[in-house]
Order: C-alpha cells, then structure tokens, then sequence
C-alpha cells in the first residue's frame, strides 16, 4: 500500500503490540495500520485511541486479553 523506504526496528510492550494488533485488518502490515490510524499530520499519537468508542471494540480487546491470560496461567502452572 504505501512505498517502503527503510526499514526500522520498534520496542513495544506486550500491551502496546496488542492494542496496534487489535486496530490491524486482515489485509494491512503493521507499517499499513500505522501510518492509518495516525493520519497524514504527522502526529503519530492522533490515531491511537480513536477506536475506543467502535461498536465491538472493548469486547475484541478483552477477548484478547483473556486469551493472553489463559495462556500465561497455563504456561506459569507448568
């Protein structure tokens, strides 16, 4: 979708990955949802947040987390 210029590394947290993975459609990169959800001003805070208010949002996000969750339990009763 958008040319790629270079390429560059990005630290996250757990958290932060999963909000960005939440806001991803099955057809983008993550560079494609970025640049997205952050508009052509170039503040790349603007997007982030805007979807909290989106029918089904909330529900995806806790789905995500309950899953995380689950996993987390089995891994650490091991």
């Amino acid at each position: 979708m958008y040319p790629r210029r270079t390429t560059k590394t990005l630290t996250s947290t757990e958290e932060a990955y999963e909000r960005l993975r939440a806001h991803k459609r099955d057809d983008e990169s993550f560079t494609d949802t970025i640049l997205r959800i952050t508009g052509d001003e170039g503040d790349v805070m603007k997007g982030f947040g805007t979807m909290s208010d989106s029918e089904g949002f909330r529900e995806e996000v806790e789905g995500v987390r309950d899953e995380l969750d689950d996993d987390l339990r089995k891994r650490t009763e091991r």
